[in-house]
């Protein structure tokens, strides 16, 4: 794990510093470690702190986890919202939110692995969220409205649920991290390397495209 023991400077007294400082060492902990894996313990000496001060601003282990899973999620959909879609053509604009769920979950192991974590758990944790669900509409939401407007273009022809889109996108994106190592050792492909990389990044964008231009 990155960010050991003694690297990390003296910390002014700030609230708002601190709770992201907890937040980031925790993500690192419990994607490498799992939810039953994880010490709050290690999480209070990596960031200077004590368990005292983490149960005070999360409430409990499992308060941490999912302040840790709302802010993975909120760190996704704010790269998405920030890709200005909506002045884009629409095949243009799938393409680019494609491109950036590839990018995003391509170089945010951690968050597939806290993914993963959480189904492990059947969603148990994610469940208690009241924010999570709201965040994630978002996404769908700017899906209907790429669609709607190719399908008013003539861009689109097969008519698709935004969600079922979602669904195909993060699949392909998803296993090629999720499953890297055990793919790349069945098969021999080094799933990391730039040239398989971009094959593969062009390949979803053009699956995508081509399974809506195409007649029902």
């Amino acid at each position: 794990m990155s960010g050991a023991q003694g690297g990390r400077p003296a910390r002014r007294n700030d609230p708002d510093l601190t709770r992201e400082d907890i937040l980031a060492v925790a993500a690192e902990e419990f994607s490498d470690l799992g939810l039953a894996g994880a010490r709050v313990d290690a999480i209070a000496e990596r960031t200077k702190t004590s368990k005292r001060m983490i149960y005070y601003y999360f409430g409990s282990k499992e308060g941490l986890y999912l302040a840790v899973l709302e802010r993975a999620y909120k760190s996704i959909r704010s790269v998405e919202g920030d890709l200005s879609l909506g002045q884009l053509a629409p095949e243009t604009a799938l393409a680019t939110l494609i491109e950036s769920t590839f990018d995003y979950d391509d170089g945010h192991p951690d968050f597939i692995r806290l993914v993963a974590i959480e189904n492990i758990h059947k969603a148990e944790h994610m469940a208690r969220s009241s924010s999570i669900a709201g965040l994630n509409v978002s996404v769908i939401e700017t899906l209907g409205a790429i669609l709607a407007e190719g399908y008013r273009r003539g861009a689109f022809r097969r008519r698709a649920e935004p969600v079922d889109v979602h669904m195909l996108i993060s699949s392909f994106c998803f296993f090629r991290v999720s499953n890297r190592y055990t793919f790349g050792t069945i098969f021999g492909l080094d799933l990391a390397d730039p040239a398989v990389r971009e094959r593969h990044r062009r390949m979803i964008v053009d699956a995508v495209l081509a399974y809506l231009k195409a007649e029902a």
